[in-house]
């Protein structure tokens, strides 16, 4: 099973309400879709998500580095040399990690197919349903509120709460969800970079006096401030997460050697792929640290890899964040893995499951 040829796709799907966070508000998924041919009649498929604000890829300089760079040294490669194909991708050029984990994911859905198994029994194996928690985007209190308990009665147990715009606003909102829910779901705290270390501190000190337990806090300073989360994880009781502090295995080597941060959190967007995230696992559960494996906001062709990885991986994944596809409209793609509200099981197709993409607009 050789490559032949690698094409692209728009692929557009409007959310069902507006994604809010600190940092931005999305309306719908515009992704970037990877579609590798072979030889022997295999697909592979792949999506990158545009994400200039965190990861720094825009839909131009993903299509650039795929064509440009990547694919003239993977056609011709035998799927079977996984390894030296990962290598290629790797170094066909700098960061740009969204352009290069959307190639890895259709590269690890063929190397699966090649060998007839779903992806996940490779990577390890385990039991193929997880569960997903769902973001609750920031807004006015009572519509955070009101979003809350409609994601409970849709069998949500975890909530991702987005905080990180107005400290004094934000500690309310946490207030008035954690008083509304209490007891019936896990809430999960992320602000986004949206405060200071000091900031930060108050902040939870306020909700924790108040009795307000929290799973975690995701990211509450800006993504290269190691001080400042190591200063805010010293101070508060509640787990503190790194986001967008970490994206490849170096980084995590440093965060856990300052003890910055309690748990970790893997997107394949960040890590530029599967090989990458891989390697964080292993090196966290080296180490007895957590992680959390979350998306942005793409449909099930990437975040069926995630899950994939969460299920193979589940002794160190120990939550879910992969409600990508439960925030759109409908799901675009054939086969795959299956969402059903909070939870994500994958069937016994081979590799990642996809059979179709329907409303791919061919990009030449």
């Amino acid at each position: 099973m050789k490559i032949s040829d690698i094409t692209l796709g728009r692929i557009k799907v409007p959310l069902k309400t507006p994604f809010k966070t600190a940092l931005r508000t999305v309306n719908a998924v515009e992704d970037i879709v990877v579609v590798i041919h072979t030889d022997s009649g295999h697909t592979g498929y792949g999506e990158a998500a545009a994400t200039a604000v965190i990861t720094g890829d825009t839909h131009g300089s993903i299509i650039e580095a795929i064509l440009a760079y990547i694919r003239p040294r993977l056609i011709g490669q035998d799927i079977a040399d996984l390894n030296h194909i990962v290598h290629l991708i790797q170094t066909a050029l700098e960061r740009n990690t969204s352009a290069k984990a959307a190639v890895e994911i259709a590269v690890y859905d063929l190397w699966a197919q090649r060998y007839d198994a779903p992806l996940y029994q490779l990577l390890g194996g385990g039991e193929p349903v997880v569960a997903t928690d769902i973001t609750i985007s920031v807004d006015h209190i009572d519509k955070m509120v009101a979003d809350s308990l409609a994601a409970i009665e849709r069998g949500f147990t975890s909530l991702k709460i987005k905080v990180g715009k107005d400290i004094g606003l934000d500690v309310e909102r946490v207030r008035a969800i954690y008083a509304a829910v209490e007891g019936r779901a896990l809430l999960r705290l992320d602000a986004n970079q949206g405060w200071s270390a000091k900031q930060a501190v108050h902040a939870m000190h306020s909700l924790e006096d108040a009795g307000v337990r929290l799973e975690l806090l995701e990211q509450p300073v800006k993504a290269r401030d190691l001080k400042g989360l190591k200063y805010v994880t010293e101070r508060i009781h509640t787990p503190v997460m790194a986001d967008e502090s970490v994206f490849g295995p170096l980084e995590v080597l440093e965060l856990i050697r300052m003890r910055a941060a309690d748990i970790i959190n893997i997107k394949l967007m960040k890590t530029g792929g599967l090989s990458n995230a891989i390697r964080i696992a292993d090196i966290a559960e080296m180490h007895g640290v957590e992680c959390m494996i979350g998306c942005m906001i793409e449909t099930s062709i990437s975040v069926a890899a995630a899950v994939h990885l969460a299920v193979a991986k589940s002794s160190i994944i120990t939550r879910v964040d992969l409600d990508g596809p439960s925030l759109c409209q409908f799901d675009p793609v054939e086969g795959g893995v299956t969402f059903n509200d909070s939870e994500i099981s994958i069937g016994d197709a081979p590799g990642l499951g996809i059979r179709a993409i329907l409303g791919l607009e061919p990009i030449t």
